[in-house]
């Protein structure tokens, strides 16, 4: 026994990471979403894996 009040209070943390909604900052989302408008979605993000002699496609 004597469990009840350490349950209760990770019965209330559960609760609170649940259902907590953080406050978003719809200005700063809009500027961001304005600023990639104009930047292509479809990068070639290889980098530098792009020059690797192991990669290649042999048809051997």
């Amino acid at each position: 026994m004597g469990r009840g009040r350490q349950k209760a209070k990770a019965t209330k943390q559960a609760r609170e990471i649940k259902y907590y909604t953080p406050n978003t900052d719809l200005s700063a989302l809009e500027r961001e979403l304005a600023a990639a408008r104009g930047e292509s979605t479809e990068d070639d993000d290889n980098g530098d894996w792009d020059d690797d002699p192991y990669d290649r496609d042999d048809d051997r």
